[in-house]
C-alpha cells in the first residue's frame, strides 16, 4: 500500500506535490496553536511557561536532529548557507514560537488564528521582496486589506470586552510573530534545494542550542505538570518544531515559495477546529467571519499579484 502511494505521488507534478505536502504540514501547524495554549494551561491552571515551551521543544528537536544527521553522516553546510540558516533559526525556532506562546497567555487559540491567518500573505510579501519578484498593485491592495481586517478585528474584540477601542498588545505580538515566521520560512526555503528540507530543519535547531539548552534548563517547571501537558509538549517538539517544518520546507522548495504558501489559507481553520475538542473553545460569528475575510484577501492577493518562483 505504501509503495503504491509513493509511486502515485511521484507521478504528480512538482506544484501538486508541493500543495499536498503543504496541506499535511498545515494540519500539523493547525494543532500548534491549541496545543501550545494547552501546554501552558487554560483558565486559572498554569502549566509550562512560554519560555520553557519555546526553548524546551527546540531542544527536543535539536537532539532529534543530531541523531538524524549522525545516522545519515550528513556533511556540514557550506559557508554561504550559514547566514540563511541563522535567519531561519531566528524566525522559526526562536521568534515565532516565543512570541506566539506569550500571546496565547491572554488570547484564545481561535483569536490568534485570525491574526496568524496573515502568515501566507506576509510570506508572499517577503518572498517577493527577498527573491526580487514583481507584484501588482492588486497584490499590495489585498495585503493592505488583510492588515486592515486584522486591525478592525482586534478593535472590535477590545470593545466586546468592555474596553475602549485599542489594539491589544497580544495582537501586536502576534503580528511580529507572523513577520518573524515569514522571514524564517523564506530563508529556509532558499537553502532547501541544496541541503534538503530535513537537513535545513536539523541545522537550524542545532545552531540554536547555545540559546535553547540553557534557556530550557533555567525555565524548567518548578511545580508538578500533568501528563496531558507533557504529551502536548512532546507534540510541539516532535511535530511542530521538526516534522511539520521538514514537510513545509520541502513543500516550499518543490512547489515554489509564493505558490505553495497559499496552502497556509487552511491553517487558521484547522486551528479553530482543533481548539473545540482540545480547549473547549466556542467559535463565534465574529471570529469565523473575520478569519474567512482575511483568508479571502490572502487568496485574492495570490491570484492577482504574485508569480510562481
Amino acid at each position: 500500500m505504501a509503495d503504491l502511494f509513493l509511486r502515485r505521488f511521484n507521478r504528480l507534478s512538482p506544484q501538486t506535490k508541493g500543495l499536498w505536502l503543504g496541506l499535511i504540514a498545515m494540519m500539523m501547524f493547525g494543532l500548534t496553536l491549541p496545543v501550545t495554549r494547552l501546554t501552558m494551561g487554560t483558565g486559572t491552571t498554569t502549566q509550562l511557561s512560554p519560555w520553557f515551551v519555546t526553548f524546551g521543544r527546540a531542544v527536543v528537536a535539536a537532539f532529534l536532529s543530531i541523531g538524524f544527521l549522525w545516522w545519515k553522516r550528513a556533511p556540514w553546510p557550506k559557508r554561504p548557507h550559514w547566514r540563511m540558516l541563522v535567519f531561519a533559526a531566528l524566525g522559526n525556532v526562536l521568534g515565532y514560537p516565543l512570541l506566539l506562546a506569550f500571546a496565547l497567555r491572554t488570547v484564545t487559540a481561535s483569536h490568534a488564528a485570525v491574526i496568524t491567518a496573515l502568515l501566507p500573505l506576509v510570506t508572499a510579501v517577503c518572498a517577493v521582496w527577498m527573491l526580487r519578484q514583481r507584484a501588482s498593485n492588486s497584490f499590495w491592495a489585498c495585503a493592505a486589506a488583510g492588515t486592515a481586517l486584522v486591525v478592525v478585528y482586534s478593535l472590535l474584540r477590545s470593545y466586546q470586552a468592555g474596553q475602549a477601542f485599542h489594539l491589544e498588545r497580544a495582537d501586536l505580538v502576534l503580528v511580529i510573530a507572523v513577520l518573524a515566521a515569514s522571514i524564517g520560512y523564506v530563508h529556509g526555503a532558499l537553502v532547501t534545494p541544496e541541503l534538503g528540507a530535513v537537513q535545513v530543519i536539523c541545522w537550524i535547531n542545532i545552531i540554536s542550542l547555545p540559546l535553547t539548552l540553557p534557556g530550557s534548563i533555567m525555565s524548567w517547571p518548578q511545580t508538578a505538570v500533568s501528563a496531558v501537558t507533557w504529551i502536548g509538549f512532546a507534540y510541539l517538539g516532535l511535530f511542530s518544531m521538526w516534522l511539520s517544518l521538514v514537510i513545509w520546507y520541502r513543500a516550499l522548495a518543490i512547489g515554489g515559495t509564493v505558490r505553495t504558501s497559499q496552502v497556509q489559507l487552511l491553517q487558521p481553520f484547522f486551528a479553530m477546529l482543533f481548539s473545540i475538542p482540545l480547549l473547549s473553545e466556542q467559535l463565534d460569528t465574529l471570529t469565523v467571519g473575520f478569519g474567512a475575510a482575511v483568508v479571502v484577501t490572502v487568496y485574492l492577493g495570490k491570484r492577482l499579484g504574485a508569480s510562481s518562483r
